[in-house]
């Protein structure tokens, strides 16, 4: 039975039962509209992942998890849909308590998403093939899709569940078994998935969750008994985990940071380009990683879209995120508040226009992680302003001469995650959207497709998740000479 005791997460969830931790380290999660303490997570470190790692070996070496058919696999992924789907109204509003996401969003991503994707993924594993029989030159040959292994799974706080069933479903499907490390942000919404196994009948084993830092991600990448790591966060963390993972050769997975491009057009429809800004621009207050943070326009329509963006934030009702009339929440953190601060006035020392918002603390929110949302124009593309990941809602606004010139600055970053061409002509967006180096693009918005491969190039990533595509990075090929 999952722990009492409220919202706090004093124990883990290994091989299918709730583990006291042994002298942990408590990590004291704040609601980030008002800076009131929510609850307490015990952080794992290099035991508990330890732990967790032979539990999830036991299971797919040992278990009923790793006999089980593609068939058997989906029923189960489908008991364990329902049973979140169950949860999901507390599961969502626990997430927006922890990392400021209106309401609105979260019900989607940390309800409605984690379920579709179960129930999507199961579906996929019904129906796809993972046998087949090819002539040879002496004889056949038999060609398995067999599971990569034990799936080391490490997520973001931005969208916990999402991010988590991300790599769960797929890694289900395939019939691997996983560790999951949430982000200590966001650690006590990951137990409601641990519940739900539980409910669902996940044999022992095939799902662990350690929440914790540093300390138990870096144990989770150095673990001998893990096959594959599949993570989401920072560029940075991306390329330390990409590094440790290289040199005992597991797989990887990493979807990573961003600072994406819209391309605003001189023909572009400026009221199409203010529907899009909800998803585009300031979702989840710009803690996405899609946020499409540079707005590149043509000269001779700067200040009409500077009007549309200082409009827009205009109109932004800030406050508690579980508020229907809210539109932008808070930070998650007080450090992240400052991160983001300090990037705003970098923009204000640099001299670019500040349109909007500026580092002060926004009028009336006297309590909260809340930062103004910003808009600065005539910002220089080779300022750290407009090439660093800044994770919060500010925008640099940087105007072009000539559509060639958009498409060097739009591919004048490390990053390539995503991106969005606003023009009245399809055809024409597509091809200058073609010329864009990025994992993902929109024509006229910005809006991710849960049934199609997601990723990103260059320093945003390797790998996709979502789709039928994502299943294929859970999977070994093996070949079978008869």
């Amino acid at each position: 039975m999952p722990p009492a005791g409220g919202a706090d997460r004093r124990q883990f969830y290994i091989n299918g039962q709730w583990r006291e931790a042994v002298d942990p380290e408590l990590f004291t999660i704040a609601e980030a509209a008002t800076e009131r303490p929510l609850g307490v997570a015990a952080m794992g470190g290099p035991s508990e992942i330890g732990e967790a790692v032979l539990a999830a070996r036991a299971a797919l070496d040992n278990g009923p998890w790793g006999r089980s058919t593609p068939h058997e696999r989906a029923e189960t992924m489908r008991r364990f849909a329902d049973s979140l789907e169950r949860r999901g109204e507390s599961t969502a509003r626990l997430v927006s308590q922890q990392n400021g996401m209106i309401w609105p969003l979260s019900i989607i991503s940390n309800a409605a998403a984690p379920v579709a994707i179960l129930r999507s993924m199961a579906e996929l594993a019904e129906a796809r093939t993972f046998e087949t029989r090819r002539p040879s030159k002496k004889g056949h040959t038999i060609v398995r899709q067999e599971p990569v292994g034990v799936v080391g799974a490490i997520v973001a706080w931005n969208y916990p569940q999402l991010l988590a069933m991300a790599k769960i479903a797929p890694a289900l499907a395939a019939g691997c078994t996983i560790v999951l490390k949430p982000a200590p942000e966001t650690a006590l919404d990951a137990y409601v998935l641990g519940e739900a196994a539980e409910d669902a009948g996940l044999p022992p084993g095939v799902l662990n969750i350690v929440a914790g830092g540093v300390r138990a991600g870096e144990a989770l990448v150095a673990h001998p008994g893990v096959d594959k790591i599949a993570f989401t966060g920072s560029t940075a963390a991306g390329q330390a985990i990409g590094e440790a993972a290289g040199r005992s050769l597991k797989r990887v997975s990493l979807e990573l940071g961003g600072k994406s491009a819209a391309v605003v057009l001189p023909d572009a429809d400026l009221d199409v380009f203010a529907r899009s800004l909800d998803d585009a621009v300031f979702k989840n207050g710009g803690q996405t990683c899609t946020t499409n943070s540079r707005i590149l326009v043509p000269h001779g329509r700067s200040q009409e879209v500077l009007d549309v963006l200082a409009a827009y934030v205009d109109d932004l009702a800030m406050g508690d995120p579980l508020d229907d009339a809210v539109t932008l929440g808070p930070m998650v953190s007080d450090q992240h508040r400052e991160r983001v601060r300090n990037y705003i006035r970098l923009g204000e020392s640099e001299g670019f226009q500040l349109v909007r918002g500026g580092a002060e603390p926004p009028d009336g929110l006297t309590r909260g992680w809340f930062v103004s949302p910003t808009i600065f124009g005539g910002v220089d593309n080779n300022s750290r302003l407009a090439q660093e990941e800044i994770f919060g809602p500010v925008i640099s606004v940087i105007p072009y001469e000539s559509e060639d010139e958009a498409v060097r600055i739009a591919n004048d970053t490390v990053f390539g995650l995503g991106g969005v061409v606003f023009t009245e002509d399809h055809e024409h967006g597509l091809d200058i959207a073609s010329r864009i180096r990025s994992g993902t693009m929109g024509i006229n918005y910005f809006s991710m497709d849960m049934g199609s491969p997601f990723g990103g190039v260059k320093h945003s990533g390797i790998g996709r998740e979502f789709g039928p595509e994502a299943l294929d990075y859970y999977l070994e090929y093996r070949s079978i000479y008869v």
